[in-house]
């Protein structure tokens, strides 16, 4: 479905940003919604926030953690894919993947409606 190349992530002090952008080479050209996920030791992967690779803001959403402090925007048709993370906290710790799901919207949190992944990137936050 798609090739997904993430960048970003590292190590900031509580209250700090960091941002982490995917680069997407999609097999078709159709809507797709794109995802961030994050997955802390222990945990299962947890979607955070979704977008459609048009930029329609009706499948913009985000997990209740996240809301006010994180915002995900797209370009170039959906091939990159952002996000931006502020005001971080030790919580937020974990391994982030961006993905891409295997159908067109509404776009949903369900981590079984999403087949293309990327290899992740670690961000760690301390107190």
């Amino acid at each position: 479905l798609a090739r997904l190349e993430q960048s970003g992530g590292g190590s900031v002090q509580s209250g700090g940003s960091l941002r982490l952008t995917c680069l997407i080479s999609f097999d078709t050209p159709d809507k797709h919604c794109l995802a961030w996920f994050r997955q802390s030791p222990g945990e299962e992967r947890q979607g955070i926030a979704t977008v459609a690779t048009d930029g329609d803001e009706r499948y913009r959403t985000y997990h209740d953690s996240v809301k006010g402090r994180f915002d995900v925007s797209v370009s170039d048709h959906g091939t990159k894919f952002y996000l931006q993370m502020d005001n971080l906290g030790p919580g937020d710790s974990a391994m982030y993947y961006c993905a891409v799901d295997r159908s067109s919207p509404p776009c949903s949190f369900r981590i079984e409606y999403y087949t293309s992944w990327s290899k992740g990137s670690q961000v760690t936050v301390s107190s």
